[in-house]
């Protein structure tokens, strides 16, 4: 099946630049308070950057390290949803050199889904960290970006290893601290985003770009379905949390 050159599929209300923070530093191995931390749940199978090729000449700048993730914004990239997944090497290729044209500094997204559960490492370093990304204008620092790739609007279908996918990678990056269920507080970097800036917002732990941003984004389609990607990544943390290593994985701890 043909696909739409991106160039006409997005519509760039999607993924917008923002100034990036000063790097945070990182909890050092050892220090008093990760003795008190539960397990986490574990990072799942991400394809990097190198996996797809990923122009690294392109990218003008390496993102800053955060210190933890307090908000998962959810996206889509308005891409058709038609694509044979065998092709999505390809469509992100073309997809950060669209983002970078337009001035970002590499691909927006920290991480990208397709519609056959997998993902991918999107902005340089967030395989290995945590980075900011280019993706909710405001509210950067402290974020994550995931994408889905496709279209989203209401009626469209979402497929459940999507939902699944972008679930276990919210847990991860969220952490054994971070609830799905939540509220976090972030102040808003930015007069074109819903809030002013030095404004404080509160949003969910999981939410979707339009609540930070004026846009459609991730579509109803998907927003609709953020209440099941929470319950999937508080059921990763409740399993990770059991778990001890006296006591090895049951047929209980499963779905």
């Amino acid at each position: 099946m043909a696909l739409v050159p991106l160039a006409f599929a997005m519509t760039w209300e999607e993924p917008v630049r923002d100034a990036l923070s000063p790097t945070a530093g990182r909890q050092r191995h050892g220090d008093p308070a990760e003795a008190d931390t539960p397990p986490g749940p574990p990072r799942p199978d991400i394809v990097p950057r190198s996996a797809w090729n990923a122009d690294e000449s392109l990218v003008r700048e390496r993102a800053s390290t955060m210190r933890n993730v307090r908000v998962v914004f959810v996206h889509h990239t308005s891409q058709p949803n038609g694509y044979d997944c065998d092709a999505v090497p390809r469509m992100l290729r073309q997809l950060e050199a669209e983002h970078v044209e337009r001035g970002w500094d590499d691909l927006g997204y920290n991480f990208v889904v397709d519609h056959c559960g997998t993902i991918y490492e999107g902005r340089s370093g967030a395989l290995s960290r945590s980075v900011e990304g280019a993706h909710t204008k405001g509210f950067n620092a402290g974020s994550l970006g995931i994408a889905a790739m496709g279209t989203f609007d209401e009626g469209a279908d979402v497929p459940q290893v999507m939902l699944d996918s972008i679930a276990s990678l919210a847990a991860w990056k969220l952490g054994p601290r971070g609830d799905p269920h939540g509220k976090a507080e972030l102040v808003s970097s930015s007069d074109e985003s819903r809030f002013d800036e030095g404004d404080r917002a509160r949003f969910d732990v999981i939410t979707g770009h339009r609540d930070a941003f004026e846009t459609s984004c991730p579509g109803m389609g998907l927003e609709s379905r953020l209440g099941k990607i929470r319950d999937e990544a508080e059921r990763l943390r409740k399993r990770a949390q059991a778990r001890t290593p006296d006591r090895p994985p049951t047929e209980a701890d499963g779905r």
